[in-house]
């Protein structure tokens, strides 16, 4: 076996064991949405929730999920690579600095300025005021969690990480029901989930960082931001904060209008990313985490070639999953809804509206799917620029389709645009990735996007069963009034078939990318090259 094969290999089972305990995370993530769901329903307390948690929610992809993946990972893998630990411990310690100076900034901002903040939204004001400020010190929470996750990532332990999202799953589920009438609402219950689960989001993940010896602490400010690596992080970062901060602004928009297309659209809307995000989260996220430092190891060493293959695999991998993945969940998403989120409270005007945002909001998966993967490609070249501006040029064409869109569609249009605009982002990068100048890459992704077609073919001609058996399930099964034997049973043997003839296809045309999967999965081709 090449070692390319190898180290794809590598690549993608160090993303199925943290894809492992996605999976766990996701998981409990539905099962909190439906705690939720089963408390609130899609009502006004609902929605005040909804909007409370996404003003602290947009800065903890500012601060935490953008610096630490884009200009922290790779700055820290840079001074681990030079082996002189008293340059590392400078740069960790000015980076917590400055990190924790500008969180606490934002947090007090946002604490104090809540009542100015939920003026820009249709929701009950006073209670979304007071969860506001309920849930805003989770943004410093998380951001040190994310803090910690970047230096275990550039050692390249994945493991400590996935469980962090558990913890703070677990403890949205089990908080509210601790406090039980000890807060004034269900959805107070909950803001304190959220801050007790960012607490063990940071404090689970920082005994494996001493346990590699890294060591950090506060320094002042002026040593802070004038340390080489931080300002080299801020360097990196700038442009892609400006992106994020677009794209991030572009989802307030998107939650703005969709509390004014009626009650519940807005928590239907939320619903529906989470199932979306949950495939996202699983597969996706999974492999661009891990393929980040493979990407940036092959371009610092100048290996174009290792490079462009190693992306390509992986666009094959992620087209192999959401693709078939989309057009199910299209098929079946009034099953799929309803078998994770109905109860009294969350009845059949609950599951359609959450069931249309889903259709449109899976128009868009494999879009969203596979920017996740090109990003990373830019970054590992510490390039931010091109994909900071593709996704502002993408968030434009999300506010104009989210304002067009809404007053004929109400919250589905919204979910259409945001598909519209993945897939402008994901045209855009393609386009400026084969501006790039690497040999063959413009030939390479040609090929996965007929690889995408062929996929989609696929997924029509096994479609075809879960027609045919709609109705007869439908019969079989609806009358109970198990969730688990009305929705549940239908869409499972639903999946199985359109799975068995998807299968089938892709072993009756040896698909490559489908045998390469298996292989590094259950790491045949590793036995074979001993």
């Amino acid at each position: 076996m090449s070692d390319e094969s190898e180290a794809t290999g590598r690549l993608v089972r160090e993303s199925g064991k943290l894809s492992a305990l996605t999976m766990v995370s996701r998981v409990l993530g539905l099962i909190r949405d439906r705690t939720r769901g089963a408390l609130m329903g899609t009502g006004v307390l609902a929605d005040a929730f909804t909007v409370a948690f996404s003003v602290p929610n947009l800065f903890r992809r500012l601060f935490a999920e953008g610096s630490m993946s884009v200009a922290f990972i790779p700055t820290v893998k840079a001074y681990l690579s030079e082996g002189d630990r008293e340059k590392t411990e400078e740069f960790l310690s000015s980076m917590f600095t400055a990190l924790s100076l500008a969180v606490c900034a934002v947090v007090a901002a946002g604490v104090a300025a809540s009542p100015l903040l939920v003026g820009l939204f249709d929701s009950e004001p006073v209670e979304t005021t007071v969860l506001m400020r309920m849930m805003f010190p989770f943004l410093a929470l998380v951001s040190i969690a994310a803090f910690f996750q970047g230096i275990l990532n550039a050692y390249g332990s994945f493991t400590p990480s996935g469980f962090a999202p558990i913890l703070f799953n677990l403890s949205f589920i089990f908080v509210p029901m601790m406090l039980g009438g000890l807060a004034a609402n269900p959805a107070r219950a909950m803001a304190v989930g959220v801050v007790v689960g960012g607490t063990l989001q940071a404090l689970c993940q920082l005994p494996y960082v001493l346990r590699f010896g890294a060591r950090f602490g506060l320094v002042s400010p002026r040593r802070a931001f004038s340390n080489p690596g931080v300002r080299r992080v801020l360097s990196l970062i700038a442009p892609t904060i400006l992106g994020m901060a677009a794209y991030e602004v572009n989802g307030l928009v998107s939650t703005s209008l969709a509390t004014r297309a009626g009650t519940g659209a807005a928590t239907a809307l939320s619903f529906s990313l989470r199932l979306q995000e949950l495939v996202l989260g699983v597969f996706v996220v999974s492999v661009g985490t891990v393929l980040l430092p493979e990407l940036s190891g092959l371009a610092a060493e100048g290996d174009w070639k290792r490079y462009r293959e190693r992306l390509t695999r992986a666009l094959d991998a992620i087209a192999l999953i959401t693709v078939p993945i989309a057009v199910l969940a299209i098929l079946e998403r009034f099953d799929i809804v309803s078998l994770l989120f109905r109860t009294r409270a969350f009845g059949d005007d609950s599951v359609a509206q959450t069931a249309g945002a889903f259709f449109y909001h899976m128009l868009g998966l494999t879009f969203i799917g596979a920017n996740r993967i090109l990003a990373p490609a830019f970054y590992a070249r510490g390039d931010t620029r091109t994909p900071a501006w593709s996704g502002i040029v993408a968030v434009g064409v999300n506010v104009a389709a989210a304002f067009a869109l809404q007053p004929v569609m109400g919250g589905a249009g919204i979910a259409l645009a945001l598909s519209i605009a993945s897939a402008v982002n994901t045209g855009a990068l393609i386009v400026m990735m084969v501006r790039m100048g690497v040999d063959g890459l413009g030939a390479a992704l040609g090929a996965v996007a007929l690889y995408v077609l062929k996929l989609l073919a696929y997924s029509a001609v096994a479609a075809a069963p879960v027609l045919l058996l709609r109705q007869p399930l439908a019969e079989a099964f609806g009358g109970s009034r198990s969730n688990l034997v009305a929705y549940g049973v239908p869409f499972a043997l639903s999946a199985l078939a359109f799975g068995a003839v998807g299968v089938a296809l892709l072993a009756a045309t040896k698909d490559r990318a489908a045998g390469f999967l298996v292989s590094s999965v259950t790491g045949r081709s590793k036995r074979r090259s001993n």
